[in-house]
C-alpha cells in the first residue's frame, strides 16, 4: 500500500480521485490548498502527490519545490484544466514527473500512478521550452507540449514529424529556447534546398590559406547550440552519407582543411515524410534514421485540432498585417473556418486569416472574407503529379479566355501568340513557386525541374 496526497480545491475531484485510488488499495489524503497540502505532507509523508495548478492563494506549480523538499523521492503529478505549453514547461521545470489534463480518464490516472510508484526515484527534469508561437490547448497539442518539455530536458537528437504546415519548425525552436543550449545559436537549414555541388561547403564550411575568405558552415555556426535539419527526408543520398559521418564522429572537415574540427551541436531533424517507408523504398538510409530518431515528436494535422481553431484565428488575427485596432472574427467566420479541411494545416490557416483581415478592412471578419480554398489534389500529394479535374478545367478556361482577349479586336502579326503566352504563364508559374519556397531559388529550380542558372535567366533583372 502506498500513501498518496491529493491537493485540489474542487471537492468533487478530490473525492472521485480519492475513491479511485482507495479502491486500488492506496491510503489517500486530500487537501484544498497549498498550505493544507504542505501540512499534510509533513504529517502524512506521501509516496506520491497529485497537485492541481490553480488553487486558492498560492498556485500549485510554484509550490512544487516546497513539496519536493519535504518528500524528495515522491513523484509529483500536476493536474490542470488549462493545458497549454507554458503550463507544461513550468511543470517540467519545477520537477513534475507527470502532467494530467482535466477531465480525467480513470484508466490514465491509475496507469500514471502505478507507473510512477513502481519505478525508482528519478531526478527532476531540466528546463523546457516556452510557448514560442505554438497555440492551442486541444488534447493533441497537450501531448505535443509534454513531448517538447521532455525533449528540452535532454540533449538527445530529436525527430519532429508531421504534415507540411503543421508547425514542425516552431516545435524545434521551442525545444531549443528552453533547453540547456538556449544561450547558443539556433541554426535552421532546409536540406532539400541544398545545392548538391556545394553541400560540403554549406554544411561544413570552407577554409583557405591565411584564413582569407574562410566561410563557416551550418554545423560550425551552430557549435554550442542547436542545428535544425528541416526536410531531412528530402536530403540527397550523398547528403545523408555526410550527415551520418558527422553525427557519428562529432566532428566536421571543412573544405580545404587538413584536420577535422570538433563540434558540439544538438541536432533536431524535421520531415513531412514517413521515413520508415522511405527506408523500405531505398530512398533513406536506415542507419541515419536510427541516429536521428532517438526522441520523436509527432505534430498533428489541423484536422485533429478542431478545438484549437478559435484560438489560432485570434492569434493570427492579432499579428496580421491587415488587422485593424478593433478587428475580430464573427461566429459565422469561425464556423466557416471549421467547415474547411485545411490541407495546408496551420500555415494555410494563417495565410487565410491574413487575407480575411485585409478584406474586412478593419471590421468584423465574415465568411465571405475567406479566400477561395487552394486545390490540393490527392494525386499530387502522393507524388503522382496529376492535376485535380476542377483545377485543370479552371486552367483550361483561363487559357481560352486569355486567347480570346488577345485575338479579338485589332489584328496582330502572325507568330507572336505562343511566345506571348509562354511569357505570361511562366511569370505566374515561377512567381508562385518562388513564393512557396520563400524566395529560395535552388528549391524553386528543383520543383520546376530547371537548372538553377536557367531559372536565374528567366527572372527579372534586379
Amino acid at each position: 500500500m502506498s500513501r498518496i496526497l491529493i491537493v485540489d480545491d474542487e471537492p468533487a475531484i478530490g473525492w472521485s480521485l480519492g475513491e479511485l485510488l482507495d479502491d486500488r488499495g492506496h491510503a489517500v489524503e486530500v487537501a484544498a490548498s497549498v498550505e493544507e497540502g504542505l501540512a499534510a505532507c509533513r504529517r502524512f509523508s506521501p509516496h506520491l502527490l497529485l497537485l492541481d495548478v490553480r488553487l486558492p492563494g498560492r498556485d500549485g506549480l510554484s509550490a512544487i519545490p516546497d513539496f519536493r523538499a519535504l518528500v524528495p523521492d515522491a513523484p509529483v503529478v500536476v493536474m490542470t484544466a488549462f493545458g497549454d505549453l507554458d503550463t507544461a514547461v513550468r511543470a517540467v521545470e519545477a520537477g513534475a514527473a507527470e502532467y494530467l489534463v482535466k477531465p480525467f480518464d480513470a484508466a490514465r490516472v491509475t496507469a500514471a500512478v502505478e507507473r510512477l510508484l513502481a519505478r525508482a526515484p528519478a531526478a527532476a527534469a531540466s528546463p523546457a521550452p516556452p510557448p514560442g508561437g505554438l497555440v492551442g490547448s486541444s488534447a493533441a497539442m497537450q501531448a505535443v507540449y509534454a513531448r517538447i518539455a521532455l525533449a528540452a530536458s535532454s540533449d538527445l537528437p530529436v525527430l519532429v514529424s508531421g504534415p507540411t504546415g503543421s508547425g514542425k519548425e516552431l516545435a524545434a525552436r521551442a525545444i531549443h529556447a528552453h533547453s540547456a543550449r538556449r544561450g547558443g545559436a539556433l541554426v535552421a537549414v532546409n536540406l532539400a534546398a541544398l545545392d548538391a555541388g556545394l553541400v560540403e561547403e554549406e554544411l561544413f564550411g570552407r577554409v583557405r590559406a591565411g584564413r582569407a575568405g574562410a566561410r563557416p558552415g551550418h554545423f560550425a555556426r551552430a557549435d554550442g547550440g542547436t542545428l535544425v535539419l528541416d526536410e531531412v527526408g528530402d536530403a540527397a543520398p550523398e547528403v545523408q552519407a555526410r550527415l551520418l559521418r558527422v553525427l557519428d564522429a562529432g566532428e566536421i572537415l571543412p573544405v580545404g582543411a587538413s584536420e577535422p574540427q570538433a563540434v558540439d551541436v544538438r541536432v533536431i531533424a524535421a520531415t513531412h515524410r514517413d521515413l520508415a517507408a522511405e527506408v523500405a523504398a531505398g530512398r533513406f538510409r536506415a542507419d541515419l534514421l536510427h541516429r536521428l530518431r532517438v526522441f520523436t515528436i509527432d505534430m498533428p494535422p489541423l484536422a485533429e485540432r478542431a478545438d484549437d481553431l478559435p484560438a489560432l484565428v485570434a492569434h493570427f488575427l492579432a499579428g496580421s498585417p491587415g488587422c485593424g485596432p478593433v478587428q475580430a472574427a464573427s461566429g459565422a467566420f469561425l464556423e466557416a473556418v471549421r467547415a474547411r479541411p485545411w490541407p495546408g494545416n496551420v500555415r494555410e490557416l494563417k495565410a487565410a486569416v491574413d487575407v480575411a483581415a485585409v478584406m474586412a478592412r478593419g471590421g468584423t471578419l465574415l465568411p465571405e472574407h475567406l479566400p477561395t480554398p487552394l486545390a490540393a489534389p490527392a494525386e499530387a500529394e502522393a507524388g503522382g503529379g496529376a492535376e485535380a479535374p476542377d483545377a485543370a478545367a479552371r486552367l483550361g478556361e483561363a487559357v481560352r479566355a486569355w486567347v480570346r482577349a488577345r485575338l479579338d479586336g485589332t489584328p496582330s502579326p502572325d507568330g507572336w501568340l505562343h511566345e506571348a503566352f509562354l511569357k505570361a504563364a511562366e511569370a505566374g508559374l515561377i512567381g508562385e513557386v518562388l513564393a512557396r519556397t520563400d524566395g529560395n531559388r535552388t528549391a524553386a529550380a528543383r520543383i520546376l525541374g530547371l537548372d538553377r542558372s536557367t531559372l536565374r535567366g528567366k527572372l527579372p533583372r534586379e
